[in-house]
Parts: structure tokens; sequence; C-alpha cells
């Protein structure tokens, strides 16, 4: 039997893939989320190349597990785990943010195959997966229900009610995912609002806690598989703490902020630089 370990090497490329596709986007537009999309590719690998259960030919699948887009900005990173999964064509990334394509700027429900919620609002996401959660288990379906978010959406009050909401119900096919940047609008988001000791608050709340390296991937495969084998009746919540800009060094050095600007030339270069760090077997 193969374990999960050896799937390390196609989830590389399959990372690599992902930020690949996110910056060939971010060149269509000459803009993007792009450092975010970079620094959530590797928890994207291994949700849509390992743990997620999907049929890429039918989104609406009632069986599939559900991944929810709460902080909506990261729609570049999301459409680019959705070319992977074949979800979406890759020739649609030539399309995104223009008018009438199925890849706008911002997460929408009604355009994008694979995508659940419109995001934007930011701290929706989990009290809709809890919504989502408790009607699937009403049904007797299996299906598991990621919800996908960002540090800033803990500043939230509808956060931290979903949060309470989430463990009084038991809700163990609830996974949430959170996005440990430091990066917000208004900027640092332990200076805007401090939130640690992040992981004791969420055991408080009544989940159960893992914190990892957003960017390794054997710990974040091997924090999704406690996560879906974990027998107790209670959420689950895995921190992940990711670099923005992750695998194009002159975008993890730069300065920080929510949104990393990227010059005309520099989409090549980054490409340029990627590629130089391709894993074995990757296919550009």
């Amino acid at each position: 039997m193969t374990s999960s370990a050896d799937q390390l090497p196609a989830l590389a490329q399959c990372a690599y893939r992902i930020r690949r596709y996110a910056l060939r986007m971010g060149e269509v537009q000459g803009q993007g989320y792009i450092g975010q999309a970079l620094g959530w590719a590797d928890v994207l690998a291994v949700a849509y190349g390992h743990a997620l259960n999907l049929r890429p030919q039918d989104p609406k699948w009632e069986g599939r597990d559900r991944f929810l887009l709460s902080h909506g900005h990261y729609a570049i990173a999301f459409y680019a785990a959705l070319i992977e999964a074949r979800i979406i064509p890759e020739e649609e990334l030539e399309t995104y943010g223009s008018d009438d394509s199925r890849l706008p700027m911002s997460g929408m429900v009604t355009y994008t195959p694979g995508m659940e919620i419109s995001g934007g609002s930011l701290g929706q996401g989990l009290p809709i997966a809890v919504g989502m959660a408790l009607g699937l288990r009403h049904k007797q379906n299996p299906a598991f229900v990621y919800n996908s978010m960002s540090d800033g959406e803990l500043d939230e009050g509808s956060t931290w009610e979903a949060a309470m909401s989430a463990a009084h119900h038991g809700l163990s096919n609830l996974i949430c995912l959170v996005d440990i940047n430091n990066q917000q609008a208004d900027g640092p988001s332990t200076k805007v609002l401090g939130f640690e000791p992040l992981a004791d608050k969420w055991a408080a709340f009544g989940w159960h806690v893992q914190r990892v390296d957003g960017n390794d991937l054997a710990a974040v495969l091997a924090a999704f598989d406690r996560a879906r084998a974990l027998t107790e009746a209670k959420p689950r919540v895995i921190l992940f703490d990711t670099l923005m800009g992750k695998g194009v060094p002159f975008l993890e050095t730069r300065d920080k902020n929510h949104f990393i600007r990227v010059d005309p030339s520099e989409w090549q270069q980054a490409l340029a630089v990627l590629d130089q760090s391709q894993p074995a077997g990757a296919v550009a």
C-alpha cells in the first residue's frame, strides 16, 4: 500500500504547477494577490492533490467534499488549484479577470465551477461552513467541509461565533484551514489586532488544533491526514504559518504588505526563477 509520505514528490509537482498557473494569471492582468497565492500553494496542493474527495467532471456531485474560499481575494490561488485538479481547463487562465470570464478577480459562486461560495466579505466563510456541515450530517452525507480563511478574518466576531457553534454541535466533518501570513489590508495582522496565543484560543473554543509550517509539504500532508482521521466528535482547525511569495525568492524578501507589487517585467522573471527550482518530473 502506498503511504501518504510516498505522495510527497507528486504533491511537490502539484504545488509547483499551482504557483506557475497563478503567476501566469497575474501576468495576464498585471495584478492579483500573488503573494498570498504563492504562500498558500502548498496547502492547496495537499487539498486538491490528496485530501479532497471530488469528481472533476462533476463539480456539483452531492458526495463531494466542500472547499469554501472565505478569503475571496485568494481567487487567483484557488483558480490555479482548480486548474491543477482539472475542474477548469488550463487555457481559461488567459481569461483571468476579463469581462465574461469564469475567473473573476474575486471568487463568485455563480461563475466558477468548483467555487462553493462567493467570497470577499471576510469572516463569512466559517459561519456558512458550519451550516453546510450541519446540513450534510442531517442528510447522513459523509463529506467533509473545508473552510479556507486568512488570519485577518480572526478579527471578525462572526468567525468566533461560528467556532463556538461548531464545537457545540460536535461537527467532526468540519476542517478549518487558517493562513497565518501576518498580513492584512491595514498592516501586519498581529499589530492590527493581536490574536496570540492562537492555538490555545481555538482549543478553548472546543476545537482539535494543529499548528504547522504551511510551506513544509510533509507537515501539511500529515496535518490534513490527522484532521480527517480524528475520531473525536469535534471540529478541527489547522493553523498554517506561511511566507508570502514562497518559491520566488525576490518576492519572498520584498517588503511585505497585503498587496505585493510586481512590475510588468517581473512576471516573466518570477516564472523563470520558479522554473529553476522545478521538482523532478514536473511539467511546466
